[in-house]
């Protein structure tokens, strides 16, 4: 074989690959084309459906917030309404059952209950479990934290409690 006829099946096989390489690259640009357009036509089709679904989502979200916050305006609340107070997260309400007739003169013990809503069948989260636990197995405590200026006096230290200079 000489020089000529190398130089010459060199550049066929070069020349095929060129050929083979653009047949290739219009293939794909087909397929991209093709599945651009199922994707664009599948968009069009299904875009209002999901912006409703998207909206019912949030209305559905909104409504449980609104009725954790009224949850005390409810009959089926079992406490005074003026004993709550919403908190949100991680617990929705701390109530001091008997609070309002401690304050009136009219009560004599307060109960502190951490009370969870939840509107039709919902579950407690992972965190909600973990409180609920912590609860019944008593480890529940106060801490009084006295804040004091630094132009006061140190004062004597309190049972139970921490002071914090500003």
């Amino acid at each position: 074989m000489t020089i000529a006829e190398i130089l010459v099946i060199l550049a066929a096989f070069l020349a095929g690959i060129s050929v083979a390489y653009c047949w290739y690259r219009m293939k794909v640009c087909v397929i991209t084309g093709m599945v651009q357009n199922d994707f664009d036509r599948w968009k069009n089709e299904h875009t209002k459906e999901i912006r409703k679904d998207s909206v019912n989502r949030s209305r559905s979200t909104l409504k449980g917030r609104i009725s954790e916050q009224m949850a005390p305006l409810l009959p089926e609340f079992p406490y005074a309404p003026a004993d709550a107070r919403f908190i949100g997260n991680p617990v929705d309400f701390v109530v001091f059952d008997g609070y309002t007739d401690a304050k009136d003169g009219d009560g004599s013990a307060i109960s502190v209950v951490l009370v969870e809503v939840k509107k039709g069948g919902g579950r407690l989260s992972r965190t909600e479990q973990l409180i609920k636990k912590a609860v019944e197995e008593g480890r529940v405590s106060w801490k009084t934290i006295v804040i004091r200026d630094d132009e006061e006096p140190e004062p004597d230290a309190m049972e139970g409690s921490r002071c914090i200079g500003l």
